[in-house]
């Protein structure tokens, strides 16, 4: 199980370096560009979770702190609640890096991400503060909503 762990970043890893460490490189727009980027993980966690769906339906139909805490005791467990986490940290990675491109700064989303990576409901607000002030290039100063965009 140690190697599925260590194997959900790792598949997540490359995606993050090129939002990061290249962000304007034409490579990286037509990778991240696509959400497939985000099914190596979700396989992985269905390779998880279909040997432990008995154990798994019963946690996601009527979540008890307690039994979170006994599941999460196990490895299997464990480890597809962090495919879970690393996938819809990606996910949420791709989008923020895509919205960002036409209106904040690489230099300012890079430490975005890299605190979505680690506290991923953080970097989400950050981005949002930060969408929220900066303009568009195409809309000459008209504030950003931060409403889906067209």
């Amino acid at each position: 199980m140690d190697f599925l762990f260590q194997l959900s970043f790792s598949l997540a890893a490359p995606f993050w370096a090129l939002m990061i460490l290249a962000p304007g490189w034409s490579v990286t727009r037509r990778v991240i560009g696509s959400p497939l980027i985000i099914a190596p993980i979700a396989v992985l966690y269905l390779v998880i979770a279909i040997p432990r769906l008995a154990e798994v339906l019963p946690l996601v139909t009527g979540p008890t702190l307690p039994g979170l805490q006994e599941a999460m005791a196990e490895g299997g467990a464990a480890t597809l609640v962090w495919a879970h986490i690393i996938a819809f940290d990606l996910f949420v990675g791709r989008w923020m890096y895509l919205e960002s491109r036409s209106r904040v700064h690489p230099l300012v989303m890079a430490p975005i991400l890299l605190v979505t990576i680690l506290l991923a409901p953080i970097g989400f607000l950050l981005f949002l503060a930060v969408r929220t002030v900066t303009v568009d290039k195409g809309e000459r100063g008209v504030p950003v909503d931060v409403g889906s965009r067209p």
